[in-house]
């Protein structure tokens, strides 16, 4: 159970721990190399979360609580599609302001069921935001569980593969623009619907007039 610590402390120990466990995996991840990296003793881990399997959770549970905070910033449109594809923005956005916390999230082993678990809301808004599609009828009647787990599992690749430095950001949204077009398109929306609503969600997140190369994809 975590406890009471210094306000400004704590997140500062979550940040450090997140660099720890991004760049030297979670072995990295010691009371005194955490201590070190804020500048403070080994008792304010102790303090601030009741030992070092707390303060491992808690950077979990920080990393889901901010990718879920931004999911649904603005709430729901009238076009499910552009909703959906404003949540793969997101979670790029995220991992792109938040790096370490990324990789402690989705490229480290939880420490059990229960940490597991702690990604369980932001899936569940993305199974959400497929079933809204379905239900329109933009896609056809599916398992929205699987589809999301498809959607998901194409954008983790795609953040993968720029935080290596194989794409530059704007191959990155390039292609992702693209296979989501062929992807909704598979999922039963008419192509040219498709084409618009990642146009309007380009233009919700600032990325300009013409942000996506799906609007010049076959």
């Amino acid at each position: 159970m975590a406890r009471n610590g210094n306000s400004s402390l704590r997140p500062a120990l979550i940040e450090a721990a997140a660099r720890l466990i991004a760049t030297e995996g979670a072995d990295g991840l010691t009371l005194r190399r955490v201590a070190d990296e804020v500048g403070t003793s080994t008792m304010a881990v102790y303090t601030c979360f009741g030992g070092m399997p707390e303060l491992r959770r808690a950077v979990r549970r920080e990393g889901f609580a901010r990718l879920a905070a931004r999911a649904v910033q603005g709430g729901d449109s009238d076009d499910p599609v552009a909703d959906l594809a404003r949540l793969g923005l997101v979670y790029h956005e995220q991992a792109m302001s938040d790096p370490h916390l990324y990789r402690a999230m989705y490229m480290e082993l939880p420490l059990d069921a229960h940490d597991a678990a702690a990604g369980s809301e932001t899936f569940n808004i993305l199974t959400a935001g497929v079933q809204r599609c379905i239900d329109s009828g933009r896609f056809d009647p599916a398992n929205a569980v699987e589809l999301a787990t498809q959607f998901w599992a194409f954008g983790h690749g795609v953040v993968a593969l720029e935080l290596a430095n194989l794409l530059s950001d704007e191959e990155a949204l390039s292609c992702s623009a693209s296979a989501l077009l062929n992807l909704f398109s598979a999922w039963g929306d008419d192509r040219d619907a498709a084409r618009r609503s990642l146009i309007l969600a380009g233009r919700r997140a600032g990325l300009g007039p013409n942000p996506t190369a799906a609007s010049n994809s076959p």
